[in-house]
């Protein structure tokens, strides 16, 4: 039995008025009397539906309208048209029985209190939800355990190192157990490691508590360590839903083959573009762009002419394909 949708988005639209300020110092004077404003379109008849406990990349350039999609969602923005049900609750009505049951995380803003140390910080966050005190002390051991922030509990959030300061993010957004979670760009600016260990505790989380997660981010390998499925939007519209790996067969027609030979690496690009495009060449190997219906053909020309030693055939990185989808539609990329 398929679980039942719990995000579900029909024709989501917001548009956005601003204030269009002629040049000049004569435009500026007649713009005290008379204002001329414009409608930005920043959404645009988004439909999609989430089912419980699936974790979704949410992608799309500078720009796209996802992280105003997930505003909407959260009920901090109210759309010019469209619905969307969330848990079976309108976002944007703020019911008391939704906020208790979904969490915002934006990379870029603060919901912890700088001057405060991060316990005193989730503890004000606790009485905030009504979370009975052991209940919350319990939570919180636990999440900064599998964080690996124990140890830092009782020091000022403003003192924590960014890596630190988003892991308290973290267990902030998920003191009171959302049912659903709106991840945006949870992981920016953290270094490698950081990166790392936020994606082992997001897929733990996600495989342990069935959580609904929409996640956005700038790093690939956040999407695709962690998402089957992704939604890409541009200028505010949808422009594919589906499964990662259907990205990839629909808008990468060609596999990285790497040859490892020092006879092959020999040989000159006019020889080996027989084969494929030429991407790389060093005194040991080469690395060849090749057409997905050529790569078995291509490997038995190469293991019949050349002295191959060993062969390793790599889908296209999933960034160079999106970068590629925005840049072939003029969009510019993120």
């Amino acid at each position: 039995m398929e679980a039942p949708h719990v995000i579900q988005v029909e024709r989501l639209t917001k548009t956005f008025r601003t204030f269009k300020k002629e040049p000049g110092l004569v435009g500026a004077l007649r713009s005290l009397v008379r204002r001329k404003y414009e409608s930005v379109p920043a959404v645009r008849d988004v439909s999609f539906q989430i089912r419980e406990g699936e974790f979704v990349g949410f992608l799309g350039p500078n720009g796209a309208g996802k992280t105003t999609t997930l505003k909407m969602l959260s009920g901090l923005l109210h759309p010019t048209s469209g619905s969307a049900s969330v848990l079976g609750f309108v976002p944007w009505e703020r019911a008391d029985g939704y906020r208790r049951q979904f969490a915002l995380l934006l990379g870029q803003k603060n919901q912890l209190w700088w001057d405060l140390p991060a316990s005193e910080s989730l503890a004000l966050n606790a009485r905030i939800y009504g979370l009975p005190k052991p209940d919350a002390e319990r939570t919180v051991a636990e999440l900064s355990q599998l964080l690996d922030v124990s140890s830092k509990l009782n020091v000022m959030v403003r003192e924590l190192s960014l890596g630190e300061r988003m892991k308290m993010e973290l267990i902030a957004s998920l003191l009171h157990q959302p049912r659903v979670l709106f991840l945006d760009e949870p992981t920016i600016g953290l270094d490698v490691i950081s990166q790392k260990k936020v994606r082992e505790f997001l897929r733990h989380h996600n495989a342990t508590r069935r959580t609904t997660i929409l996640l956005t981010s700038h790093y690939m390998a956040d999407i695709e360590e962690l998402c089957d499925r992704v939604i890409i939007i541009d200028r505010g519209t949808l422009f594919f839903d589906g499964l990662l790996r259907d990205v990839l067969d629909r808008f990468a027609d060609h596999k990285i083959l790497t040859v490892h030979s020092p006879e092959a690496a020999r040989c000159s690009k006019e020889h080996l573009a027989r084969y494929g495009e030429v991407l790389e060449q060093d005194e040991v190997s080469v690395k060849l762009k090749v057409k997905r219906e050529r790569i078995v053909p291509v490997c038995k020309a190469l293991l019949d002419e050349l002295p191959v030693q060993d062969l390793d055939s790599q889908e296209v990185p999933v960034e160079d394909i999106i970068r590629q989808i925005f840049g072939e539609r003029g969009t510019p990329g993120s």
